[in-house]
């Protein structure tokens, strides 16, 4: 029987990728691999084997890689010069293991895309290549998720605010992104695959719209340009650097960075997309 391993399974994605592989193979044949085995314990009661792995500890990484013939490797957070080290520290464990395929969650058009996330996937992708093993790109768009704090604030009576324009992102769930990750980590077929993972691409309007069905008000929507946004932010009490980071994903939404017209996901899911008003109801439910 394969084993198959998910890095980073106590973080939002993870945690939902491994209750998707629950109920596609047995707790036994699944690893997981985290810094910490003492915030996995709920995988471990039901029989998942825990893993300590920390992609700062090349060596952690070799123990937790070991007898892994299918890796599926979340990407991490932080700095992109300390994720590209990170990366390329699996990447090497990986090969090093023996491990015969590898999913990775990379981002929307990685190796073209100028947001400035994509850096980090692209540089990952080529190490994977490079090692000469089978993969799968997971080239994920935005998470409806991310939104959370937009939604945060509509509910407490604010308008949402956006200097994307008709900028058109990709939103679905996390939910949609861990279930196609399971498919295609117990799945055949998809070795040397790119899968551009997206949801319909819509517009912040098209978002706030789902707001207000699910709210059941009208939501205002205030575009605005760079400055009057990252000031509107700065004011709200948002750090600066924080502030440049979403100031920058607006901007990249707005040139079409997170545009992407694809079936891949539904391929993957077997299934439709969940929509978008779908998607928003749950993030309105658990703001």
């Amino acid at each position: 029987m394969a084993k198959y391993l998910v890095t980073g399974a106590t973080g939002l994605l993870g945690n939902k990728v491994v209750k998707a592989l629950l109920k596609r193979v047995p707790a036994e044949q699944i690893a997981i691999s985290v810094r910490d085995p003492h915030k996995a314990e709920e995988w471990a009661k039901l029989g998942v084997d825990v893993r300590q792995g920390d992609y700062e500890d090349a060596a952690s990484l070799d123990k937790a890689f070991a007898g892994i013939e299918r890796l599926l490797l979340i990407s991490s957070q932080g700095d992109n010069d300390t994720r590209i080290a990170q990366h390329k520290t699996a990447v090497a464990a990986a090969k090093k293991a023996g491990v015969q395929f590898i999913a990775y969650t990379s981002v929307s058009k990685a190796t073209e895309s100028k947001l400035f996330l994509a850096e980090v996937h692209k540089v990952t992708e080529a190490e994977i290549q490079a090692t000469g093993i089978p993969y799968a790109f997971l080239r994920n768009n935005w998470y409806v998720e991310n939104e959370t704090n937009t939604v945060k604030g509509v509910l407490a009576g604010a308008p949402l605010v956006t200097s994307a324009g008709q900028g058109l992102t990709g939103w679905t769930t996390r939910e949609d992104y861990a279930e196609a990750a399971a498919a295609v980590l117990t799945g055949t077929g998809h070795e040397n695959r790119i899968y551009e993972l997206s949801g319909k691409p819509s517009t912040y309007d098209e978002y706030a719209a789902a707001i207000a069905k699910a709210i059941g008000r009208e939501v205002t929507v205030q575009h605005v340009d760079d400055a009057a946004y990252e000031q509107i932010l700065a004011g709200a009490g948002l750090p600066a650097p924080v502030v440049e980071i979403l100031s920058l994903i607006q901007k990249a939404i707005r040139s079409g960075e997170l545009e992407v017209h694809s079936n891949d996901l539904e391929t993957l899911l077997g299934r439709p997309v969940t929509s978008l008003e779908e998607g928003v109801a749950e993030v309105v439910k658990g703001a």
